[in-house]
């Protein structure tokens, strides 16, 4: 298998997402860490401006989201898989909303004062209000939750996660693990780090006790890479050949058409590029970079948006 490079930082909910996804797999990776906050020199020679963490690198290749980076891990390694027959659908279904309505609603809940101190309290003054400063050009014109409103809401979803588990099923649903089990699990996670305010989970025995299952499952092998390497490593691969791919053709757009790429809920840099792939779960584009040399950027199609390059 081509070596899974993961370009992450130890507190990210959604690189931990993908560090269990690895240790279900048993996967071995090579661990990137990246700052967390911009700026990010070379996570932006490998994208070209998107920042989000994490990203899978395989090469040349660059895997962006964790919705479209759980594929790729299915399809390099299917057994055991994500997608369990009987409940495929409704996994990605599930995971769609705990990656979104459930986690910003854990990072309120958890950004209150207490939660807060928990995470953060380490860290110089300076610092803190760097990371506050740059969540917020992150998140943009985002709506932001309340307190209160995160407290409440996240109580009716504990309730309601820990109805799912109290048939004594062993993951969320049923016998099978899915991709429901760890998109549920990071935000949940977070909460965990916010000490301060991690008791709301105590309530919740199903819920808890899934939590350590998933914990369990570890984060497989891995070892580590400085960033510039890894910038060296894509400038001397070769991106995966994309010709002869069917093309989905939903803009009017040509395969080679200058095109930029963008997420539409935050962290909304573009990235531009040539149009190069468009299957229905996935856009990719070409583009070359002084120092990363030639790669292709690789964008799950739901939650991102194309525009061409006039």
């Amino acid at each position: 298998m081509s070596q899974l490079i993961l370009h992450h930082y130890p507190r990210s909910p959604f690189s931990e997402k993908v560090r269990t996804l690895l240790g279900f797999k048993g996967l071995r990776w090579t661990s990137v860490i990246i700052p967390a906050i911009m700026p990010k020199p070379d996570v932006i020679a490998l994208t070209g401006g998107y920042r989000k963490t994490p990203l899978l690198q395989i090469g040349a290749d660059i895997y962006c989201d964790t919705a479209l980076i759980a594929d790729v891990l299915e399809r390099l390694a299917p057994t055991p898989t994500l997608y369990p027959a009987e409940s495929a659908g409704l996994a990605r279904i599930q995971a769609q909303w705990a990656d979104s309505t459930l986690f910003w609603t854990a990072i309120a809940y958890s950004f209150q004062p207490a939660g807060l101190q928990s995470i953060f309290g380490n860290l110089p003054p300076e610092h803190l209000k760097a990371f506050m400063a740059d969540r917020a050009a992150f998140r943009a014109n985002a709506p932001r939750m309340r307190v209160p409103e995160a407290i409440g809401a996240l109580r009716l979803y504990l309730e309601q996660l820990e109805a799912q588990l109290a048939d004594d099923r062993p993951w969320l649903l049923g016998k099978a693990t899915s991709l429901a089990d760890f998109s549920v699990y990071h935000p949940l996670w977070y909460i965990r780090q916010a000490a301060g305010v991690a008791g709301i989970l105590e309530s919740y025995p199903h819920l808890t006790a899934w939590m350590e299952r998933v914990q369990a499952l570890g984060h497989g092998t891995s070892e580590k890479m400085e960033s510039g390497e890894a910038v060296a490593l894509a400038a001397s691969s070769t991106p995966v050949s994309t010709e002869g791919e069917a093309f989905l053709d939903l803009h009017g757009l040509a395969r080679g058409e200058r095109v930029t790429v963008a997420a539409t809920d935050y962290g909304v840099d573009p990235v531009e590029g040539a149009l190069v792939l468009s299957r229905p779960n996935e856009l990719a584009v070409r583009r070359v970079d002084a120092r990363a040399g030639e790669v292709v950027v690789h964008f799950p199609r739901l939650g991102f948006q194309v525009q061409k390059v006039e």
